[in-house]
């Protein structure tokens, strides 16, 4: 049995299908008459599909019926699903293939971890689907990141206590769920935005075998 098991979040980690919630979103918004910036999408990272409309109505100051808001979401998510259809290989962040074959030359059991709904066909559309044993995703989970709940049903489906798990993340609220739980967590991405992470590093070139080692046989 390895000692240690390693659970992967999905948008901005291995993939980047951040930038085509972005365009959705924008979309939406000018649909519904105003302007989403870049910026603002930053509020939507490691978020709820329900909360980030509440977050985008709040931006444009537009009051809705629920069952607006349901048309809303449907719509969003097609839009989102026509860009994923698109995706290939080419989609997987630089670096992350290197980590993901060293780790499984290892016999280190992986997980995914996201709050996305669409998180297995987009494993499958890149090529990654049989790397993990385990895919914990928003069809699984009823709490959003910051509680842990996604990380901790993908470490009891692994079969590890949760201080020899660990999460690699891109946003605060997956490195503050991973904490708190004694996961050891990695942030990948700005170091000042995720400095609560144990470790951090700009993208998976950064990160080599000896690092690697280093959280296995920790």
């Amino acid at each position: 049995m390895a000692k240690k098991g390693f659970i992967f979040d999905l948008d901005g980690v291995i993939v980047d299908t951040a930038g085509f919630h972005y365009l959705a979103w924008r979309s939406l918004a000018n649909e519904l008459g105003f302007e989403f910036t870049e910026e603002q999408n930053e509020r939507f990272k490691g978020v709820s599909r329900v909360r980030s409309l509440e977050i985008l109505l709040e931006i444009g100051g537009v009051e809705a019926t629920q069952e607006q808001k349901d048309k809303w979401l449907v719509s969003k998510n097609e839009e989102y699903l026509s860009y994923i259809e698109k995706m290939t290989e080419a989609d997987i962040l630089p670096g992350v293939m290197k980590t993901l074959n060293y780790l499984k030359s290892k016999n280190i059991p992986m997980a995914l971890g996201s709050a996305s709904k669409n998180a297995q066909p987009i494993l499958k559309r890149v090529g990654l689907f049989d790397f993990f044993e385990i895919i914990v995703d928003g069809n699984h989970v009823q709490k959003a990141k910051p509680d842990p709940e996604v990380f901790t049903i993908g470490a009891d489906e692994l079969g590890f206590a949760y201080s020899d798990v660990i999460v690699f993340e891109d946003s605060i609220a997956g490195i503050q769920a991973a904490n708190s739980v004694d996961m050891v967590s990695v942030g990948i991405g700005d170091a000042e935005v995720l400095h609560e992470a144990d470790h951090n590093f700009k993208d998976f070139t950064e990160i080599d075998t000896a690092f690697l080692d280093q959280l296995i046989n920790a």
